[in-house]
């Protein structure tokens, strides 16, 4: 379906107000859409396309997997969401998994972006300087 430039302006301007202190309020999510559901406005099915896309891509943004070769102490793993809510604010879903293949070290991917502080990503990067 294509999407015309005043449905994207509607699904961010309705995406803006379901912001509050920058992190997504889930019951605001819910009262837009059943608004825009209720009051079916020109392109309705458009707007809450590219808003369900928007809300995706800030779930996705928001999200953070940390990989360690073995388990974190919790005085490791509280140091590790200090810093990522530092570095990426608040509203950050963490996850800690186990991976041994990493033989040591940390992995962390939030969103987009990836740290690879382990000691597999080092040989493998070795390995490709060779």
């Amino acid at each position: 379906m294509k999407i015309n430039k005043q449905a994207r302006r509607d699904a961010k301007q309705l995406f803006r107000a379901c912001k509050s202190a920058g992190v997504l309020d889930e019951s605001k999510v819910r009262t837009a859409v059943q608004a825009v559901i209720a009051g079916k406005p020109r392109r309705y099915v458009a707007i809450l396309s590219h808003f369900e896309r928007l809300v995706k891509l800030d779930l996705d943004r928001r999200a953070a997997r940390v990989e360690s070769a073995a388990p974190l102490e919790a005085a490791m793993e509280t140091s590790v969401r200090d810093s990522l809510a530092r570095k990426y604010g608040p509203g950050l879903n963490i996850t800690f998994t186990h991976n041994p293949a990493l033989l040591g070290g940390l992995r962390i991917r939030v969103g987009s972006d990836v740290f690879d502080g382990s000691v597999a990503g080092r040989l493998a990067a070795l390995a490709d300087t060779f």
